[in-house]
Order: structure tokens, then C-alpha cells, then sequence
């Protein structure tokens, strides 16, 4: 690795914490609002089963913001030792959301402990679960500042560049800029509809081993009713990210269709391949479609890709992160509607193998979609760090010892994801389920 190029290099470990760190920030942003939920209903309700579930989830919520820490941290170290140029830069602009970034999860932490160990200590049950309250509040605020900086990479604004700095700087105009909204949206609606779909797939699977309890099947019920909320909301806030991409990132949106030549009532492209000409085959064009996507009517004359100089073009293969992630979008939002609709059918207390199965799958479909949107969204601004202003080329370090780190960092991520998944599978194995309800005196009982 010593001969390769450190841009080359820079980027593969990038993309490789970014890659490790990106599911595990998304559980810490999504798994507090579910954890919310089931808390809120125990008390509504009087029901043990959801505050059990609550306990249990934030259990689990602990080390996966434990491993996310280590990722994020690294992150930060990454961008001043393989970016320096870029921070050089650009560092002015966006300090301030990666300050405030630091302190929303310092926030999240610190009402995080206190919910932890303050359970059964209130005489309210209410004045317990308003403790939950900044740490949901905090882990999305982290969210939102730290996509903004990835916003701002995607639409710089509120600077002025004279001979390589950056001056005139309005940080807050940095903050809220195009990209901003959709981004920041699609963001906190695919972490929540993530975090619902992997807690679908855990009680799904329980129920798949026999274990018909009715605690097992209330979480199904709350986490796949609130995935397919979720859901609809991601799909919702999608078609608002086309809108913005065909606005203010039209190269983008024209690599992602294989759409080359500028014109109104233009086709969206799924699949296909592209022989050396350009020519699209074996594709299914939907009619109007993209035309439609871009802005609501066939007659939105769509930018092609030919519009922009050859060395200035997204890779086209974001055209497959895109599609994949259209199709396991649409997934995430089928499998859990089917399963509403089942529990609707009168006499249908028990569900077919093969739609547990279905659930069960969610988690890890709503997993690849938020790679698949992330890749896209990082691949898809290529060859720019900071768009229209500097190519990666021109930010990445000069040091020949990047591929020393890259190997150091993918061992790190290979044991601490192996270790995550290991403590995980323990604590939430079913008998420590059994045994927990057992010790409530719910064991064989309740309501569903």
C-alpha cells in the first residue's frame, strides 16, 4: 500500500468509517425516539411489557453509543490528518456546527445516565421518562448539526474565496444552506425508520423461534407500525431530495438516471446497462417519471449530463446505489404495511413464517439503504470535496503512510463491530426476555 496514492487511500478509509460509523450513529439518533414510545405506552397504559421494552432497548442503546463514539471520534481525527487542506479552507465555515455537534452529545450523554439509573426512583412515572426527552432531543440535534456540514460540502455558501481562503465568513448562512433542509430531513427520518425496522426484526425473529409471548408480539406491533410511519416520511422527504438534486445539483440526478441529453417529459431509468456509446439497454424507463420527480409535472425540462465537461461528471454507477435504494425503500414500506394489514383481518392472531421472515429482514434492508444514501450522496458529488470550489484531489494529504492507517483503522472496525454484535446477541437473547417477565410475574400472561 505504500505505492498507492494517498488520495486513493484517503478516500478508501474515509469511506470505511464513514461505512462503519454511519449505522451505528443512525441506531444512536433512532432508537431513543423508539425507546420514547414504548416508555410513553407502559405509562399510558399501565402495561409492564412496554416499560420492559424500554428498559431492555436502552440497554442495548448504551453500547451501540459506545462503538459510535469511537467512530465519530475517529472521523474527526481523519478530517485534519487526510483533509488538511479542505479544513485549511473550509474549516472556519463549518467550526461551528461541529462545536455544537459536541455539545448536543454531551447533552444526549449526560440525560442519558441519569434515565439509566434513576429507574423506579420517581413517584411519577411521567417525571421519568421526561428524562428521555433531551437525550432523544440531544442525539437528533447531533444529527442535525453534522449533516449540515455535510450539506454545506454539497452547497457551500456564506464565504467569500480570495487566493485560497476564505474570507467573509457567515457561519450561520454555512449552516442553512439548499442542501440543508432535505438533507437534515432525510437524515433523521431514515435513522428513525432504521432503528424501528432493526427492533421489528428482533421481536419478529423471536416470535420465529416459538416464543409466542405476548411482550414479543406488542414489540413487533410498535416498532412495525413505527417503521412503516417512519417510512412514509423518508419516502416523502426522497422526492423533496429529486426536487433539490434537479435544482441545484443536476449533474448529479442526470449520472444517478443515465440521463444525457437535456429535454422535458423525460423517463426515470431503473436497471440497465450502458454500452460504450451511452446508449441505455435492458433498462425499464418509466414515462415522465423523472420528469415528474423533478418538478411535479412531465412538461419540467430535466438538465442532462452532457451539459457539464466530461471531467466535472459523477461516476455513472451511482445510477445502481440509486436504484437499490429506491427498491429496498420501497420494501422497508411494503413488508410493514402487509403486516398491518394482517393484524387487521378478523381471527388472524398468529403470522405466516414467511412474513416474520419478511420483517425479520427489514433491519438489515433499512441498513443498506442508509449505506446505499450515503454512498450515493458522497459518490455523487465527485470530483468535489466542496462543490464548485475543490476537488478531492486538491484537499486529500500528501503522506505516504495512509495505507498503514487504513490498515490499523479496519482492524479496529472488525473488532469493535464483532464485539458490538456479540454483546448485543447476549444481552438480548430470548431466555434473559423469559426471565426478566418471569421475575414481573408477567411470564405467561398479559394483553397484546
Amino acid at each position: 500500500m505504500y505505492s498507492m496514492d494517498p488520495v486513493l487511500l484517503s478516500r478508501m478509509l474515509t469511506g470505511l468509517t464513514l461505512f462503519v460509523h454511519i449505522v451505528f450513529a443512525s441506531i444512536g439518533v433512532g432508537v431513543p425516539m423508539l425507546i420514547a414510545l414504548a416508555e410513553w405506552r407502559g405509562v399510558r397504559t399501565g402495561d409492564p411489557h412496554y416499560t420492559l421494552l424500554a428498559r431492555r432497548w436502552a440497554r442495548g442503546f448504551v453500547i451501540s453509543v459506545a462503538v459510535g463514539v469511537v467512530t465519530g471520534t475517529s472521523i474527526g481525527l481523519q478530517l485534519s490528518l487526510l483533509w488538511p487542506t479542505f479544513m485549511r479552507v473550509a474549516g472556519q465555515a463549518i467550526a461551528l456546527p461541529l462545536f455544537m455537534e459536541t455539545f448536543a452529545f454531551f447533552v444526549e450523554a449526560i440525560f442519558l445516565g441519569m434515565y439509566l439509573y434513576t429507574w423506579d426512583r420517581f413517584k411519577r412515572k411521567y417525571t421519568h421518562l421526561l428524562l428521555l426527552i433531551p437525550v432523544a432531543l440531544g442525539s437528533s440535534a447531533s444529527a442535525i448539526f453534522i449533516t449540515t456540514v455535510n450539506a454545506f460540502m454539497n452547497q457551500p455558501q456564506g464565504f467569500t474565496l480570495e487566493n485560497g481562503i476564505m474570507t467573509h465568513i457567515h457561519p450561520i448562512a454555512a449552516i442553512l444552506n439548499p442542501a440543508t433542509p432535505t438533507k437534515v430531513s432525510h437524515v433523521l427520518a431514515s435513522s428513525y425508520t432504521m432503528s424501528a425496522g432493526t427492533l421489528a426484526g428482533i421481536a419478529a425473529f423471536s416470535l420465529l423461534r416459538k416464543r409466542n409471548h405476548p411482550y414479543f408480539k406488542k414489540a413487533l406491533k410498535l416498532t412495525a407500525v413505527a417503521t412503516f410511519v417512519f417510512a412514509i416520511s423518508t419516502v416523502m422527504i426522497g422526492d423533496a431530495s429529486g426536487k433539490f438534486l434537479a435544482k441545484y445539483q443536476p449533474e448529479k440526478l442526470a449520472a444517478a438516471e443515465w440521463h444525457f441529453e437535456t429535454m422535458k417529459k423525460a423517463p426515470l431509468v431503473y436497471g440497465g446497462i450502458l454500452d460504450d456509446n451511452n446508449e441505455v439497454r435492458y433498462a425499464i424507463k418509466i414515462p415522465y417519471a423523472l420528469s415528474i420527480l423533478a418538478g411535479n409535472f412531465p412538461s419540467t425540462e430535466v438538465i442532462g449530463l452532457n451539459e457539464f465537461p466530461e471531467d466535472e461528471r459523477p461516476p455513472l454507477s451511482i445510477h445502481y446505489m440509486f436504484d437499490l435504494k429506491v427498491t429496498t425503500g420501497v420494501l422497508i414500506l411494503v413488508i410493514p404495511l402487509v403486516y398491518m394489514l394482517r393484524r387487521w383481518l378478523p381471527g388472524k392472531t398468529t403470522y405466516p413464517k414467511s412474513l416474520l421472515l419478511a420483517l425479520v429482514l427489514v433491519g438489515p434492508m433499512a441498513m443498506v439503504a442508509i449505506e446505499l444514501g450515503w454512498m450515493f450522496a458522497e459518490v455523487g458529488r465527485q470530483p468535489w470535496i466542496l462543490r464548485g470550489y475543490m476537488k478531492v484531489s486538491e484537499a486529500a494529504t500528501t503522506s505516504r503512510n495512509v495505507g498503514y492507517m487504513l490498515i490499523l483503522f479496519l482492524c479496529l472496525y472488525i473488532i469493535l463491530s464483532l464485539s458490538c454484535i456479540k454483546v448485543l446477541s447476549k444481552l438480548f437473547r430470548n431466555k434473559d426476555a423469559i426471565e426478566e417477565l418471569r421475575q414481573l410475574g408477567l411470564e405467561g400472561g398479559g394483553t397484546q
